[in-house]
This record gives C-alpha cells, structure tokens and sequence, in this order.
C-alpha cells in the first residue's frame, strides 16, 4: 500500500529524516535545488508548481521576473513560457511536476543545449526564446 508523505509545518530540514519526495500516477513532488534550464520554455499539456522552502528563487515570464522568497508558491500553467533561476547557491523548494515533465528534466541533464529544442519536442514542449 502507498503511504501518504506529511512534512508539518515548521518542520526544519534537519527534523525531517530524508529529502521530500513523493511520485504517483499524475503529478511527482521533489525538493530540489538550482536552477531552470536557462532560456524561456513552454510545456503545452503540463502544468508546474515551486513551493520555495529556503532562499529566493526567481521566475521569468515573457512579461519581466518575478521574485519568490521563502514561504511562495509559484503555479505556472501549460502553456505559459517561463524560467527561473536561484543566484545564492542556498536556495531549497519543493517542485511539483507531471512524470512527463520530470522525464523531460532527466533527459535535458543529459543532453548538450544545442540539442535541447529537439528533446523539449518530444515531451510536448518548446524553448520559446
């Protein structure tokens, strides 16, 4: 039986005993680090939420960024180009992707930029910029 993952509020990252994350059938939640991919991208059939944990990250849409300290939450439906970046190196959130998008984040990892158009394509997705 799957089991429900509860991290209570105030909870310090030290109190929690590993690092948050939870996959099922339509939506996977990672607590992550770092940055986006770098340029302006749209996901057509996937939305994709931030819950910023520590540090600020910053999202980019076609209209300027938009900063997120600690305590936001970031909702970007498809469709909607974005970015977004952390600058401090110290900068912790929770991401909540579809298993699509998280397949198409493994395999840009693994991919060099110049190709990266072709591998957004195939995951229903475009580099906008």
């Amino acid at each position: 039986m799957v089991e429900p993952i509860i991290a209570q509020s105030g909870s310090t990252h030290k109190e929690i005993s590993q690092v948050i994350a939870a996959v099922g059938n339509s939506f996977e939640v990672h607590e992550w680090t770092g940055s986006g991919p770098g340029y302006l991208h749209v996901h057509f059939a996937d939305d994709e939420a931030w819950y910023v944990l520590e540090g600020v990250l910053t999202f980019r849409f076609s209209d300027g960024p938009i900063e997120a300290p600690a305590g936001t939450t970031v909702f970007v439906p498809a469709g909607v180009p974005h970015d977004y970046f952390e600058a401090s190196g110290a900068t912790r959130y929770l991401i909540i992707l579809t298993p699509r998008l998280h397949k198409l984040i493994d395999e840009l990892q693994k991919t060099p930029l110049a190709r990266h158009g072709e591998v957004m394509r195939q995951f229903e997705s475009a580099i906008v910029e």
